[in-house]
C-alpha cells in the first residue's frame, strides 16, 4: 500500500546572499589600479508549487529540512558572484501551510494550478563589491559589503484530500463498497470493521467530458470528535467537499441511532461539515430484516430532516444504485451553480471543481492514496 501522509511539519531555509568582493586591478604597466570587486550573487528563494500527480505529503515528512542554494562571492575583474538555485517544493493540491506556533495560514492551494508558484521565502540580496565604493575622494576603497543572510521559518503543512463527495459512515457499513462499484479505485474491502485505514479516491465517470471525485474516509465511532478511532484524523478530507453521502448499515441493531450520531460527530469536529448538503443511503437491505429496518430508519430521518434525501439501497446487490448516482451528480451540480451563479451546469460539459484544474489521463486515475 502506498504510504499515506497528511501532515508534516518542515524547515525551510533561503538562501544567503553571497559577500561582496574588495581587490584592486592589477596589470602590468599599471601600479596602481582601480578597484574592481564584483558583487555576491543573490541567495536562492523557497518556491511552493502545486503537483497534481502527488496524493500525499509523505516527500515532505521524510525530508523535513529545504534549503535553497548560497548565492556566490563576487570576485575581482567585476565578476559577479552566481546566484544561488531556487529551491521548489512539491505539494498535492488541497495543501495548507500554515505557521507552526501561531496556527495562522500562510497559504492555501486550492484554487492553484500546476503554472502557479508561491514564493515563501525571498533569499538575500548579495553585498557590493568594491567597486561601488569609489568616489573622488576615496579611490581606493577596501570596504565590501557581506550578502544578507536568508530566512528560516518552521512550517506546519496540511493536506485536505480535494473532492467532490465525502463518504461518511461507521465501520463497515459499505462505504468502500460504493467507491469500488462507482469508481476505478479498489479499495481493501473485507468484513470486519475498519478495513479501511486511510483515505481513498476514486473518479465517478458522469460523462466523456465530466468527472467526480469520491472520498472515502476511514469508519467513524462515537467519540469521534474526541479522538476516538481513526476517522477524527480524516474528517478535514471531507472538509472542502460539495455534499455528504451517509451510509447506515440497516442490518445493524442499532441503525435507528446512526443517523444522529454521525451528525453528532461531525458537529462535535468543528467547521461548516453539519451544514453540507447530504444524502443518506440505508444500505443492506439484502440482508434478512434489514429491509424493515431501512423502512423505520428513513420515516425517523424523514421526520427529523424532511429536507434531506433518504435512499434504500443494497451495494452487493446493485439495488437503486442508479438512483443514487443520479442524486450524486444532480447535488455536486446544484452546490457548483451556487458557487458560481449565472454559470450553465446543466449542458453535460462541466467538470468538478478538483478535475476542472488538472489534466486527467487513464494512467493516473489509480494513483490515489490507500490504492490497493
Amino acid at each position: 500500500m502506498i504510504q499515506f501522509a497528511d501532515e508534516a511539519v518542515i524547515r525551510v531555509v533561503s538562501g544567503k546572499g553571497g559577500n561582496g568582493c574588495a581587490s584592486f586591478r592589477r596589470e602590468k604597466y599599471i601600479p596602481n589600479g582601480g578597484p574592481n570587486g564584483g558583487d555576491g550573487g543573490r541567495g536562492g528563494d523557497i518556491i511552493f508549487k502545486v503537483k497534481n500527480n502527488l496524493r500525499t505529503l509523505a516527500h515532505l515528512r521524510f525530508h523535513p529540512v529545504f534549503k535553497a542554494q548560497n548565492g556566490g562571492d563576487g570576485m575581482s575583474w567585476n565578476k559577479y558572484g552566481k546566484n544561488g538555485e531556487d529551491k521548489i517544493i512539491p505539494v498535492p493540491p488541497g495543501t495548507v501551510i500554515k505557521d507552526i506556533e501561531s496556527g495562522q495560514v500562510i497559504h492555501d492551494f486550492v484554487n492553484d494550478s500546476e503554472d502557479d508558484q508561491f514564493v515563501f521565502l525571498r533569499g538575500g540580496n548579495g553585498g557590493w563589491g568594491n567597486v561601488h565604493f569609489k568616489s573622488s575622494t576615496n579611490q581606493a576603497p577596501r570596504r565590501a559589503n557581506p550578502g544578507e543572510p536568508g530566512e528560516e521559518r518552521e512550517l506546519r503543512v496540511e493536506l485536505s484530500i480535494m473532492a467532490d463527495i465525502g463518504l461518511v459512515g461507521f465501520p463497515n457499513a459499505g462505504k468502500s463498497s460504493l467507491l469500488d462499484l462507482f469508481t476505478n479505485a479498489r479499495p481493501k474491502i473485507a468484513p470486519y470493521p475498519f478495513t479501511t485505514k486511510v483515505p481513498n479516491l476514486g473518479v465517478l465517470h458522469v460523462d466523456e467530458e465530466s468527472d467526480l471525485i469520491i472520498a472515502d474516509i476511514p469508519g467513524i465511532i462515537e467519540g469521534a470528535s474526541e479522538g476516538a478511532g481513526l476517522g477524527v484524523r480524516f474528517l478535514k478530507h471531507i472538509s472542502r467537499t460539495a455534499g455528504l453521502l451517509f451510509m447506515i448499515d440497516c442490518s445493524d441493531p442499532d441503525c435507528m441511532n446512526a443517523y444522529s450520531m454521525l451528525l453528532k460527530e461531525l458537529e462535535g469536529f468543528g467547521g461548516d461539515l453539519i451544514k453540507k448538503p447530504r444524502i443518506v443511503l440505508c444500505n443492506k437491505i439484502d440482508v434478512e430484516g434489514a429491509a424493515e429496518a431501512a423502512e423505520q430508519v428513513k420515516a425517523k430521518i424523514a421526520a427529523e430532516d424532511p429536507e434531506v434525501k433518504i435512499i434504500e439501497v443494497s451495494v452487493a446487490a446493485r439495488t437503486n444504485i442508479d438512483e443514487v448516482r443520479r442524486e450524486i451528480i444532480s447535488l455536486v451540480q446544484k452546490m457548483d451553480r451556487l458557487r458560481t451563479p449565472g454559470k450553465n451546469h446543466g449542458d453535460g460539459k462541466e467538470k468538478s471543481r478538483f478535475m476542472s484544474s488538472r489534466a486527467v489521463d487513464t494512467s493516473m486515475e489509480v494513483q490515489y492514496p490507500g490504492h490497493q
